[in-house]
Formats: C-alpha cells, structure tokens, sequence
C-alpha cells in the first residue's frame, strides 16, 4: 500500500497535518492507499509554487511553440503509461478497466491536441475608426488555476482543465475528490518527467472544507474550474464571485433520450443502455430520463429491459465486467435511497430496484441497473441527478410534448434524439436546452469539440478550440500615431 503526500512545486511533501485519508476500492472494500489530509497551509504553499511559476519562472518566458512541445510529450507518457494510470483509476472509483484504460488513451491525444492549438491563439488589428492610433489585442493567461475534480472520472476531468489551461500560459492547483485522487497525484509526477517547470502543476489532497474553501477563495487563484455537483457548484461561483475570479463549472444532468415512433427501436434501446448503464450511471452526461411515445412504450420497454437485464457485473478488472461497483459506501447509500424514493412516489419497477447479491459481488458496493416505469416528470426521480444505474421511463404523446417534458427540468446537459425523420432530428435539436445532443446516437465525446451545458448544468465550455478561449483574457493595446501630444483641454477626447 502506497501512502501519497501532496505534489507541490515538483516535490513530494507531506501534509502539515500529519495526516493522512485511506482510500477505498469499491470493489473490494479494502484500503489500497492513503492520501494526504491537506489544509489551508499547504494550499498556501501549492499555490506560491503555481504563483511563482506563473509570474517569475522559466513558464512565463516560455514561448507557445516550446509550451506546446511540453503537452505533446505529456502524450507520449500518458500513452506509455496507460496500463498503471488506468488500473489506478480502476482501484479508486470502480470503473471497469477497459473503458479506463479507453479513457486514458484518448486523452494523450487531447494533449497532442492541446499541443497544437497552443501557438495558433491570435490577437488581431482592429481597423479603429481613428486615424492617428494604432490598436492590437492579445490574449493573456488568467494565472494561477484552481482545478477542483469529482471521483467518477478524475484523470478525463483533470485533462479537460489542464490540456487547454496550460497551452494558455496558466499555472494550476488541483485538487481531487478525496475518494479518488492517486490517479490525478501519479499523473502530477509524470509532468516533471515530460520537462515541465516546477511548480506548474500541483496537487493538494483532502477535503472540500479543509482545502477546497481555501483554494477557491485564495487572493492569488484568478480562476476556477470545477466539475461536480451542482449545490458545491452553486458554493464555488458564489465565493468566487466576491473576487471577480471567471469560473468554468461543469455540473450535473438529467439528460432525456427522446424516442419518437419512428425510431429504430433496437437501436434506440442499445443506445439508451450504453448512454446510462455504461458507467454504472456515474456519468454527468447519463441518459437518465428515457421519453417514449405512447404508440411504441410497450414494444420499446421489452427492447429495453432485454438489452438491460443481460449486463455483466463484476469485478472491474475482468475484461468481462461490463458495470462495475457505486465509487463509495456512501455514494451506494444514496443510490439505493433513491430506489425507496422511486417506490413512495408511485413508480413500478421493470427491472432490477435492489442492491446486487449476485455471486462473486458481495464485497462491492453494486447497484443492479434498474428501470422504472410510470414515471412522471414531476417525480423526484425524473427531476434529481441519482447519479446510478437508474433509468426513468416517462410517456409522451407528440413531438410538442416531448420537448416540454424534456426541457421542464433544471438542468441542460445534454440530450437525445431518437428518429428517422431528419427535418424532426433538426428542428427538435434546435429547440432541446442542452449543451449537448445527439441525434441517433448518445454519450459521445471529443476532444475538438465543446462540452458544457444549459441552465444548472454549468458554465462555460471544456474541450476544442472553445475551451482555451477559457483560460485567456483579452487585452487591448494603443499607440498614438501623433509627433505632438494634443491639448488636455480644448477639443473633444479622442
């Protein structure tokens, strides 16, 4: 078992405290790791590491060109160290080691993507209408980042924030969830191994109170970029807010999977269970509100429950495992609250509703994927994020209803469509309030292209050209063409 301290200033250091917090696999209940219980002393010290390195380090003198050299080689190393990195990911949060090991590849090309986008950021020459000044702008860095990550998928998220942060020229402090941070802790390591500056990336451990609060509203941390719940969501913008720091938040959905009657029915039914059972439900992005016109509910929820019902679960590792465990006791625990929630409110259970007791499960905190029917969008079902493996079903009549329903929610992450009429795909994709949606398809990702929702579902854009734009401000430069300075008084300014 490996005890981690924090990774400040490219350094190894252990917390003041002293103290440390054992990390859980979910599968096995066991403790594999202990993580360093950081407080407000060594965000002080992560973040004069980040600060210095920002404003007095070889990082500021650094060109684009020479930054972008550095990301691509984090690709390289993150592709030699796909099997350690996604095993590390598997142990923290029960995510099934293919699809970790799928996460890990992909994001060594957000680096390279990252990598080349780095010196392409552009000023411009306005063509101001005063003939005797000269104009430019530029896009700076904000400076020190505070990246604040979830447990369900910490190396994705960290990537998403760091790729296109640091191509910008920003310095960052990370900091996990205190359920899931050895992963984002041994990817740390790996950019002093790659010729990054000291001090560019640092990671503080521990709690949202002890060390997120401090890091957030640290004077020196010019901008936030989180992903999580939307109650802390709401916390960070609020406390960011008293500075004026730019937030980039990414925050939870209740995304509808809209069918309508001339859909493909099996494949709306494969695309549903990958685009919610996939990731055990643990996913912002999940399906979790499935629409079905009234003329094909029955045909479709027997499509359904059949492609559901035949999921493996098992232990993360086995190449077999198709779902893997809830990331921690507690986390189960509100899962399967939910499932008394879904009965008290009037919903029938089609499928699973209990905690799983299959053979080889009984050490792991497993949910079977469950289905309810006879949901109604006024549920707390339907309107909440569960974030597990249950799936509400909810009737619509036509195409107008279904966009009611779908939009009559808090959140707006993303969306989709199920038909075969392309005019319907359009013109309903047009009017769905989501940040992402997907026609015929759902739960895909890249990064060239932006992610981010509507509504309570977060600000700002993560991934392509979008996401840099998040880590630069604008500034805009004159130079007056005049021999002689004009008079202060006497003529009209400018």
């Amino acid at each position: 078992m490996k005890n981690y301290g924090n990774y400040i200033d490219g350094q190894w250091v252990p917390p003041v405290s002293g103290l440390h917090i054992e990390t859980e696999n979910p599968f096995t209940r066991k403790t594999w790791a202990t993580i360093a219980r950081s407080g407000p002393e060594d965000v002080e010290r992560a973040v004069a590491a980040a600060s210095a390195a920002f404003e007095q380090g070889p990082w500021s003198r650094m060109s684009a060109s020479a930054r972008g050299k550095l990301l691509w080689r984090m690709g390289d190393l993150l592709e030699a160290n796909v099997e350690r990195l996604a095993l590390m990911e598997t142990s923290d949060n029960g995510r099934t080691l293919s699809d970790m090991r799928g996460i890990v590849r992909a994001l060594a090309d957000n680096f390279r993507y990252f990598a080349g986008l780095a010196d392409k950021v552009e000023g411009a020459v306005p063509p101001i209408e005063k003939a005797d000044y000269f104009n430019y702008t530029r896009h700076e860095p904000y400076g020190v980042v505070a990246a604040i990550t979830p447990w369900n998928s910490p190396l994705l998220l960290v990537v998403w924030k760091l790729a296109p942060g640091l191509a910008a020229g920003c310095t960052f402090v990370i900091k996990p969830h205190e359920v899931a941070s050895v992963g984002t802790l041994e990817l740390a390591a790996l950019f002093g191994e790659a010729g990054f500056p000291d001090g560019v990336v640092n990671v503080v451990t521990g709690t949202g109170a002890e060390v997120g609060e401090a890091l957030v509203s640290h004077p020196k941390v010019r901008k936030i970029a989180f992903t999580g719940g939307d109650v802390a969501g709401r916390a960070i913008y609020q406390s960011a807010a008293r500075d004026f720091k730019p937030v980039t938040l990414e925050l939870g959905g209740k995304s509808p999977n809209i069918v309508f009657d001339d859909a493909n029915l099996d494949n709306a039914a494969k695309g549903s269970v990958l685009g919610m059972f996939n990731t055990s439900g643990q996913a912002c992005i999940a399906c979790s509100r499935v629409l079905v016109q009234d003329s094909i509910y029955d045909a479709f929820i027997e499509k359904l429950i059949a492609h559901t019902a035949v999921a493996r679960l098992g232990d993360p590792t086995d190449p077999a495992t198709e779902m893997g465990p809830m990331g921690c006791r507690q986390h189960f625990d509100k899962v399967m609250g939910y499932l008394d929630i879904a009965r008290d409110e009037g919903a029938t259970v089609l499928l699973g509703g209990t905690a799983a007791r299959r053979p080889g499960l009984e050490g792991g905190y497993f949910v079977e994927p469950t289905i309810l029917g006879d949901v109604s969008n006024t549920m707390r079902v339907a309107r909440e994020e569960i974030f597990g493996p249950i799936m509400a079903v909810i009737r619509f009549k036509d195409e107008a209803d279904a966009i009611a329903i779908a939009n009559d929610s808090d959140y707006g992450l993303g969306a989709g469509v199920w038909t075969e009429n392309m005019r319907r795909a359009i013109r309903v994709a047009h009017q769905l309030a989501a940040g992402s949606v997907y026609v015929n398809s759902y739960r895909v990702v890249s990064y060239m292209s932006p992610f981010g929702g509507y509504k309570s579902s977060g600000l700002g854009r993560e991934n392509g050209v979008e996401a840099i734009r998040e880590y630069l401000q604008t500034k805009s430069v004159w130079f007056s063409l005049n021999e002689t300075a004009p008079p202060p008084f006497g003529k009209p300014y400018g």
